[in-house]
């Protein structure tokens, strides 16, 4: 697992925890793909626990997809709530692993 994939973690890029239901997670990408297509500019980036990202329609297909996928989103599940829950942060494993890739505990 490398940062880039960390920042693209698809409940990050939707906005959305890690526990989110289905119907969560598709009613979030469907609520972005149409802020983004009206040029919103509250949907153009997204925060990650190393800064702001920009977030486009490509990225978030992507995350639909990727969520869509009940293996995939176990592992974005994992990750996502390793990098936004403090208490999972701080597991050694966890976080040398989240440390190697230049993730910070705020």
């Amino acid at each position: 697992m490398n940062r880039e994939t960390l920042e693209e973690n698809p409940f990050l890029v939707l906005g959305i925890e890690a526990s989110a239901s289905r119907m969560e997670i598709e009613r979030a990408g469907q609520k972005l793909l149409a802020q983004l297509a009206i040029d919103s500019a509250s949907a153009k980036s997204y925060s990650t626990p190393f800064g702001s990202r920009a977030r486009d329609e490509a990225k978030v297909r992507t995350a639909l997809a990727a969520l869509r996928d009940p293996e995939q989103r176990v592992l974005h599940e994992l990750w996502a709530r390793a990098l936004t829950d403090g208490e999972a942060a701080e597991l050694p494993a966890w976080r040398e692993a989240l440390e190697s890739v230049g993730w910070r505990a705020p």
